[in-house]
């Protein structure tokens, strides 16, 4: 197998790198953090021109066909610049439900305005008590007039502030479906809040909220492997993102260990110190051939396969971010969890990862179960 980057792939990566570098520095990151927004709309509008916005639809959408290995080398990026723009909920979460569950109809309305960056959706599943069950849905959908009914609760959904629509699961019958459903409908209201790593996130409740018949996504209660499709694919982008994070850490950390000086030597040349920068980086390759995994594996039709792979993935990309988080902080002494550092920023972020789409021990239960079913 061939795990070199193709010459457009390497291109992208360069051009985020350097606009980062450039445009995207960190006391920018932190004033957007506290903005209205939460992140930058005209870094937004930037992605939407290096065509990161429409890079995993089809072409005939407005699209430029990418893979799950191109979005693993977009979210790496991301994560090595903090990004606060909601790119996984937004085009790896609800463009990825569209483009696979979509009708045409959908498709044409929406994709190109997502990779436009002129549409932004947030997608609302989870519930309170449901912890990381895909299948725990209490939110209701009652058929009337034509169309549905939705009334119930949604926690903690992600961008769901900036959101002009939600992808909403509900429960018809005794399955799943997905609905489309305008922000600004009557009956839905948001609870907003900041997240840990400087995000933005609400508690959505539908109260009475009317949607047509061509709100549905899918079929009608068989949203589940759909669903459990997309979390794949965002768990695998996850993966990447932390990869990007755990790789800035090391560069910063070995930058300090060079600069600062104690007992008249940097403290880079004590070989306790030397040992742990090399923990974190073996830690940090490691996860990043487990990410490539997860990468290659999210385009599967196989779903056991993809799902066990993915599971797995996930729970060592954390096990190493933990490791890689915990030692860059440590390694720059009190430095390390003041604000004004990137450091803390990129652990808070490490730690959003590891609960986001499940944690460590929900994973490996997954991969557990997964092994025990074949």
């Amino acid at each position: 197998m061939n795990f070199d980057y193709t010459e457009e792939q390497i291109a992208l990566q360069d051009t985020l790198r350097r606009f980062f570098a450039r445009d995207y520095g960190f006391e920018h990151r932190r004033a957007m953090s506290k903005s209205a927004d939460g992140f930058d709309r005209a870094a937004w509008a930037t992605f939407a021109d290096f065509g990161i916005l429409a890079l995993p639809f089809p072409e005939d959408f407005g699209g430029l066909n990418g893979n799950a290995v191109d979005t693993m080398l977009v979210m790496e990026m991301l994560g090595r610049g903090l990004a606060l723009e909601p790119y996984l909920p937004g085009v790896v979460l609800c463009g990825g439900l569209l483009r696979d569950a979509g009708s045409t109809a959908q498709k044409e309305a929406l994709l190109p305005a997502i990779a436009g960056g002129e549409l932004m959706l947030a997608f609302a599943h989870f519930g309170a008590g449901g912890r990381y069950a895909l299948d725990h849905v209490a939110t209701k959908a009652t058929p009337e007039g034509g169309g549905w009914t939705l009334d119930g609760a949604k926690a903690v959904v992600l961008a769901a502030p900036s959101a002009d629509k939600f992808i909403v699961s509900a429960r018809e019958g005794l399955g799943l479906s997905l609905f489309l459903v305008d922000a600004k409908a009557p009956g839905v209201s948001l609870r907003s809040y900041p997240t840990q790593d400087g995000a933005r996130a609400a508690d959505l409740r539908l109260d009475g909220v009317q949607v047509s018949a061509d709100a549905l996504i899918g079929p009608a209660g068989g949203a589940l492997p759909l669903i459990e499709r997309a979390v794949d694919y965002a768990n695998a982008a996850l993966c990447a993102e932390a990869v990007g994070i755990m790789a800035a850490l090391n560069e910063v950390t070995l930058e300090y260990l060079k600069t600062r000086k104690q007992f008249g030597q940097p403290i880079g040349k004590f070989q306790a110190l030397q040992h742990r920068m090399a923990d974190m980086v073996i830690a940090t390759e490691q996860a990043r051939s487990m990410a490539t995994l997860a990468a290659v594996r999210a385009d599967s039709d196989d779903a056991a396969e993809r799902s066990r792979c993915i599971a797995a993935a996930k729970a060592y990309v954390l096990q190493s971010a933990r490791l890689v988080g915990q030692q860059a902080v440590q390694l720059h002494g009190g430095m390390g969890v003041t604000d004004e550092l990137n450091v803390g920023h990129y652990f808070k972020r490490l730690t959003m990862i590891g609960l986001s789409f499940g944690d460590v021990d929900y994973h490996l239960g997954r991969f557990s179960d997964s092994l025990l079913a074949a």
